[in-house]
């Protein structure tokens, strides 16, 4: 083509506008996008970049669950890299304003992720301090999960992903921090959280409470409990503290179940050691939610669990073992990823069982061989123990499914009975010492026990873990699976099967002749 000069001149004011545009859009900051630390499960959970301390948060209930509370959340950190923005886990809130280091900073929301953008990037090992001045809304959102309406108040239910509805966070059990919560609410009302308390302040027509962990907490443990309840306080093993907090008008009818919490206590430390916190106790919230939940320190009930007249006393016993169990396995030993959760399930279950078997007479080789009968069922509905299926669309903690659960207890009883009970315990009292306020993955649990043992479990673990069918059952040849056309869930676990039990064994299970009724979640 041949250019005439005024084609030329044409052509040069185009270059130069569009010269002048890619400066433009140079200069202009990158959109927004989600991050996440590449969970398998959940893609988007958590976020690279930099390791939490601690976090500080302050919440102002307004007596009215209908309102949010307002909120302050303070993050420490260290960059683990440079950090030009810096991307937070929160949704379910109002975000007022945020700062970095003292100064103010963009901030800009992409799905489930809140991504600031600070004066000066953050250098590599540098301190990160985020403020953000936020609100935390109660109401129920379209995901499941985060602050519990109660009929009094609120509490919290995070697991697995549902932190980042309360407040900002890194929300992935990953990355474990310290934690202080500070909370005001109308003074007619008590405020318990995670850990021990500090301080508190009267002003006007409402309180101040303040709580702070002693130790290392992943986000989805969190609690904060707002309502009119009575707090009681025992003794546990030790010394220990055991509060309670519970319904104020219904502290009599309890009393007779909450007693039980040292003696439960003195047996899992008989079985694995120390208890691993600065306290315990349970929670016990006026609402149904579906599930039990181990919230570090302060378990979730609902209270329905204490109160129906079908429910066995050694199954009301053996599901605040479950949730108990959980301290030590899940709580101060955290899943290095979601695809670790059998390691926090199969272990609560376990003891579960064998507390029901120990004190309620109930066989555990008859509730294993049962879950050895459903287990090819469980592995074809949800995967194997150790790689489960994601979450189906909208419903995130479908995750929970009987593989985790009874499943994953059998994981442990062939590993009990391939090394020999002793050893078995050996590798459970390494393991939540090794472990403690950390996080360990099915890798680190298939090493430890190979060592304990003094064989190479590789094989072993692959099989069970990872198999698309259950192996033969080590000294049980005769146990059998139902082909997997045919398999339903085994006596018990019904509930289970729908995926909302988060924490909650599903237990009354396999062949132990109990049944929940139509009281149950």
């Amino acid at each position: 083509m041949l250019l005439t000069p005024r084609t030329i001149r044409m052509g040069t004011a185009l270059v130069a506008a569009a010269a002048s545009t890619a400066l433009l859009a140079a200069s202009a900051p990158p959109p927004a996008v989600p991050l996440g630390i590449g969970d398998r499960l959940f893609p988007h959970l958590g976020n690279p970049g930099y390791d939490v301390e601690s976090y500080d948060i302050a919440f102002t209930y307004h007596g009215d669950n209908k309102k949010p509370l307002d909120a302050v959340t303070k993050i420490e950190a260290t960059a683990t890299a440079r950090l030009d923005r810096v991307n937070l886990d929160f949704a379910h809130g109002t975000v007022r304003s945020v700062e970095v280091n003292g100064s103010p900073a963009r901030f800009d929301t992409s799905d489930e992720d809140l991504v600031v953008t600070p004066e000066t990037a953050v250098p590599e090992g540098a301190p990160l301090e985020i403020t953000v001045r936020h609100t935390s809304n109660p109401a129920p959102g379209k995901e499941e999960g985060g602050w519990v309406q109660t009929k009094d108040g609120l509490a919290m239910a995070n697991q697995a992903d549902a932190g980042h509805r309360v407040f900002p966070s890194n929300d992935h059990p990953s990355d474990k921090a310290l934690f202080t919560f500070r909370i005001t609410a109308p003074k007619a009302l008590t405020v318990v959280a995670n850990g021990v308390p500090f301080l508190k302040m009267r002003h006007g027509a409402d309180t101040s409470w303040s709580y702070r962990t002693l130790h290392p907490m992943a986000t989805e443990l969190a609690q904060v409990s707002i309502g009119r309840s009575a707090v009681l306080h025992r003794e546990g093993p030790h010394g220990l503290p055991v509060r309670d907090v519970v319904p104020a008008k219904d502290r009599k009818v309890l009393e007779p179940w909450l007693k039980k919490t040292p003696a439960q206590l003195a047996w899992m430390e008989g079985k694995v050691g120390r208890y691993p916190f600065e306290n315990y106790g349970l929670l016990i919230a006026q609402a149904q939610t579906g599930f039990e939940l181990e919230t570090q320190t302060l378990s979730l009930f609902e209270k329905y669990i204490f109160t129906e007249p079908a429910y066995p006393a050694w199954y009301i016993d053996s599901i605040m073992v479950h949730e108990m169990a959980h301290q030590w396995f899940g709580d101060s030993v955290s899943p290095r990823t979601w695809s670790d959760l059998w390691l926090n399930e199969g272990h609560a279950s376990w003891y579960e069982a064998l507390y029901a078997q120990e004190k309620g007479h109930q066989s555990m080789a008859k509730r294993m061989r049962e879950a050895y009968r459903a287990s090819d069922g469980w592995r074809a509905a949800g995967g194997p123990p150790a790689s489960p299926k994601a979450a189906k669309p909208g419903q995130k903690i479908s995750i929970f499914r009987p593989v985790v659960y009874d499943g994953s207890a059998l994981v442990l009883y062939a590993l009990r009975q391939e090394i020999g009970t002793p050893a078995f315990e050996r590798l459970e009292r390494d393991w939540v010492r090794t472990h403690r306020d950390g996080t360990a993955s099915t890798a680190d649990f298939i090493s430890l026990a190979s060592q304990t043992s003094g064989r190479d479990l590789q094989g072993f673990f692959r099989a069970w873990l990872y198999g698309k069918t259950t192996p033969p059952m080590p000294g049980h040849p005769d146990w059998k699976s139902t082909p997997v056309q045919k398999a339903k869930p085994a006596k018990g676990q019904e509930r289970a099967a729908t995926g909302r039990a988060p924490g909650l064994r599903r237990t009354a299970q396999a062949g132990q002749g109990f049944e929940p009724g139509a009281g149950g979640h």
